[in-house]
């Protein structure tokens, strides 16, 4: 009887587990969390976070920045993502967008770091600049890395002005001290 107990427990824990979402229904939907670009005029440093994808959520997330030079109508987003290597792409990629804050997924992000006005401005060079020397901008590895973490936590190595301190939950974020 112990043993049918023990079986069931484990089958309903499995089950609550679950999740029939799939990553292509999950939502990618702005969490409202960025300034708008047509509000906010000044230079916009964000750094987010958001639960990994599936059960990878239990123990860590996905980060990545985003940046609005001032007076630009969109942010440049940067993000390391290891699909793309799978698909003979670079894991670091860019994209523009109004809307950086979009939840990872089906996972609301929320911010590790911002930055608005004049510091900025200052330090958006010296990101843009950190991005074009990220040493493993064609690879990843989900542990120890380099993965999505290590991009973020390398570009506040090379920029300490910054003052990046990354979550607890981000993996990989060590391997930017190789």
């Amino acid at each position: 009887m112990t043993k049918y107990l023990g079986l069931l427990f484990i089958a309903l824990f499995l089950s609550a587990c679950s999740s029939n979402d799939s990553w292509r229904t999950a939502s990618r939907e702005p969490a409202g969390i960025a300034p708008s670009p047509e509000e906010e005029k000044d230079a916009v440093i964000e750094f987010y976070a958001a639960d990994a994808f599936s059960w990878r959520g239990w123990f860590a997330v996905h980060t990545w920045v985003a940046t609005k030079e001032k007076n630009a109508a969109e942010y440049t987003v940067h993000e390391v993502v290891g699909w793309r290597v799978d698909r003979g792409l670079p894991a670091l990629s860019e994209y523009k967008t109004t809307t950086p804050d979009r939840y990872w997924f089906g996972a609301k992000p929320e911010k590790v770091l911002s930055i608005i006005g004049p510091k900025a401005e200052a330090l958006i060079p010296k990101i843009n600049e950190a991005v074009k020397r990220y040493p493993w901008a064609n690879e990843y590895t989900v542990f120890p890395g380099p993965n999505s973490n290590t991009f973020p936590t390398w570009i506040g190595l090379q920029v300490p002005e910054l003052n990046l301190d990354m979550p607890f939950n981000a993996i990989g974020s060590g391997y930017a001290d190789n």
